[in-house]
């Protein structure tokens, strides 16, 4: 059995335009503190601040906040390797990513196969 830190066990992320911290959260299995510390160590997330400062996190910072977990958490880098690797260059995106967007499309394909079945 696959332990819970692998991003394939995340949960699928809903079709919704903005999630809170607490939300992004449980959908990438890290605590708020860690989102919050992540912001600053990594310039590309940058999640929209609205009244109270109140974090709003689009579903590409989602996607991106996996990415950085799986770096840190499943690949072994260090934030600063991790901070490389994510600032590379931009042209070539990494596979783990788009492997990612694929498996989200089709799990919500399926979805609205099962409610057109029904």
């Amino acid at each position: 059995m696959l332990e819970p830190s692998h991003n394939d066990e995340l949960p699928v992320i809903p079709g919704k335009r903005y999630f809170t911290i607490g939300e992004v959260s449980e959908l990438c299995n890290v605590k708020p503190h860690v989102l919050r510390y992540w912001e600053q160590e990594f310039p590309q997330l940058k999640p929209v601040k609205r009244r109270g400062n109140r974090r709003y996190y689009q579903r590409q910072d989602v996607i991106m906040i996996r990415q950085i977990r799986s770096l840190l958490y499943d690949q072994g880098f260090t934030i600063g390797g991790a901070r490389q690797r994510m600032s590379g260059d931009e042209a070539k995106e990494d596979k783990s990513q788009y492997l990612q967007l694929i498996r989200q499309m089709i799990n919500e394909l399926e979805d609205v196969l099962g409610v057109l079945k029904s």
